[in-house]
């Protein structure tokens, strides 16, 4: 998949591809991405459109969990084709005025990208003309903290992410990277997960016989781990 940006094309960065370097003014100030979060896990996503109903739900949500991101070594940071200025008019806005479910004076405390002329949109292929040739889609980019992306998530305009999956995968692809193991449909924290499947029939055999690992025949095994 590629994108134009003027008369060049720019392939779409594809999950284990070193994450696209830029350098963006923000509400938090200027940041060279990835960089400046070399170390941590960075969820970067962007928005169609400030003061827009969609939009504004999720960011009060994401700031809402930006704590619980924090303690699992994840930065966020946004992004929409506005100017800074509305951008803080915005944020301002959602803290005086917006009340949403249970959330109420929520401040805005992570960077919200500049992305007037598009180019770091179009860099991370969040413009998709099909859907809009002038809004960013609703796109989530999962960066390690070696600066590589590992996972990616695209959502239409209409579609408000889901959170509970947003940090579900996070939490999913850290234990799995600690553990070399995976992760079953619909895993969560404390439940078995899934070791890879055997090399050899010796290895088989051990994992079948196992007291630590359940074998449900001898490609498909799991195993406990510790809650946290």
């Amino acid at each position: 998949m590629e994108t134009l940006i003027e008369n060049q094309v720019i392939p779409m960065p594809r999950i284990g591809d070193k994450a696209p370097a830029f350098k963006a003014v923000t509400t938090q100030g200027e940041i060279n991405f990835p960089q400046d979060y070399s170390g941590k896990w960075v969820i970067f996503f962007s928005h169609p459109a400030d003061f827009t109903p969609v939009c504004t739900s999720e960011f009060m949500t994401f700031a809402k969990m930006e704590n619980e991101f924090s303690e699992l070594n994840c930065k966020l940071v946004g992004l929409s084709v506005d100017g800074l200025y509305s951008h803080i008019a915005w944020l301002r806005t959602i803290k005086e005025k917006i009340e949403f479910r249970d959330m109420k004076n929520i401040e805005v405390k992570f960077p919200l990208i500049e992305d007037i002329t598009m180019e770091v949109s179009k860099k991370y292929g969040m413009i998709q003309p099909g859907e809009s040739s002038t809004k960013a889609v609703r796109a989530v980019f999962f960066i390690d903290p070696k600066g590589i992306i590992r996972a990616i998530i695209y959502y239409p305009l209409s579609l408000g992410r889901n959170f509970d999956e947003l940090k579900r995968a996070l939490v999913a692809m850290q234990t799995a990277d600690k553990y070399s193991i995976a992760t079953p449909a619909d895993w969560r924290p404390g439940e078995d997960v899934i070791v890879p499947p055997a090399g050899s029939c010796g290895v088989a055999k051990e994992r079948m016989e196992s007291e630590d690992i359940k074998c449900v025949d001898w490609f498909f095994c799991t195993k406990a781990l510790p809650l946290n």
